[in-house]
């Protein structure tokens, strides 16, 4: 299944107005925070899908009858471009627990092919993954990354939560896809360029987040 928040109108739209501005994106720390608010939107979104269940708090005043997360999801980013992304993440689900996996794309080629680093996470096994990265681009190191981490376990289901999301990374995702998904953005582009950027898309999210790469 596949969500775009950007058909309707929110503030959301907003943000992803100023994350797409070049003027607006030489201020790196505006930059991660409207990405950090858009991590927190996005989980909100999320949340409604989720599992409750109902428990009684006791108040000053009574006793009353809430609903609350039947269980905590992991939350796993791809580093570098995906932190600010995923801080906004874990300020909405404040109590789950976190993973990171280390990708980097290989250009230059006719053929985008991804190097995995750095890779840690829990047990994931039968638990909700929301996998964060700002782009889906080719999809690549998206499922690279997901093939990593089954090492930890079979996700029950996987969301996978990306800012911006260009068709072919789409179709990659459905095509390797052997687990239950979601694909949830704020916008669908219109294409891959010859270097496999997203157009019109942002530009490089890391690089607008912390400086260029050495």
């Amino acid at each position: 299944m596949i969500h775009n928040l950007g058909e309707k109108n929110s503030i959301a739209n907003q943000y992803m107005s100023e994350i797409r501005d070049r003027t607006m994106q030489q201020d790196r720390s505006r930059f991660r925070l409207n990405v950090q608010r858009l991590g927190r939107i996005m989980a909100t979104e999320i949340s409604r899908d989720m599992r409750f269940t109902t428990r009684q708090v006791e108040t000053p005043l009574g006793i009353k009858k809430v609903s609350v997360l039947a269980e905590q999801p992991v939350l796993v980013t791809v580093l570098r471009a995906g932190f600010p992304y995923f801080e906004g993440f874990m300020d909405v689900f404040d109590q789950a627990e976190g993973g990171f996996v280390g990708a980097e794309r290989e250009e230059g080629g006719e053929e985008i092919s991804i190097r995995l680093g750095y890779a840690a996470a829990p047990s994931l096994a039968d638990r909700t993954l929301i996998l964060i990265d700002p782009m889906l681009a080719t999809g690549r190191s998206l499922t690279r990354s997901l093939q990593t981490l089954v090492q930890k376990g079979l996700p029950r289901f996987v969301y996978i939560a990306a800012l911006v999301s260009a068709p072919e990374g789409i179709r990659y995702v459905q095509e390797q896809a052997s687990l239950p998904y979601s694909i949830c953005t704020f916008s669908f582009d219109e294409m891959l360029d010859h270097r496999f950027y997203i157009v019109p898309v942002i530009g490089d999210a890391g690089d607008l987040s912390f400086g260029e790469k050495i």
